[in-house]
């Protein structure tokens, strides 16, 4: 892939890893920890139906997109403050590019 978009096979890797102890990917997935994955891309945060969302994370606004995914990635308690997602983040820009790249295959109808 180009330099903008990222590896889905490296973002699989990475959810793997990180990721899938507390989330699912696919179409009507279990919520763990975190919250099922299916169908977030344009949603606004807190609104998988089922889950018990933060109130920061319902009462944020973000709508998650390439470039809010990119930050929120990043450092999660800092661009959501008051999250519950226990996650430190991912720093390298490269590893959220292929995550990102992953979840917008696997979590699209």
């Amino acid at each position: 892939m180009g330099k903008k978009g990222g590896n889905e096979k490296k973002g699989a890797k990475t959810f793997k890893v990180k990721c899938s102890q507390c989330h699912t990917v696919e179409e009507g997935g279990a919520h763990k920890q975190g919250p099922n994955l299916y169908g977030f891309f344009g949603r606004q945060s807190g609104q998988a139906d089922g889950y018990s969302y933060s109130s920061a994370n319902k009462k944020s606004g973000v709508t998650w997109a390439d470039d809010t995914l990119f930050e929120y990635l990043e450092n999660p308690k800092k661009y959501i403050k008051g999250t519950k997602m226990v996650f430190a983040g991912i720093k390298k820009p490269a590893e959220r590019k292929d995550l990102i790249a992953y979840l917008k295959k696997s979590c699209t109808a």
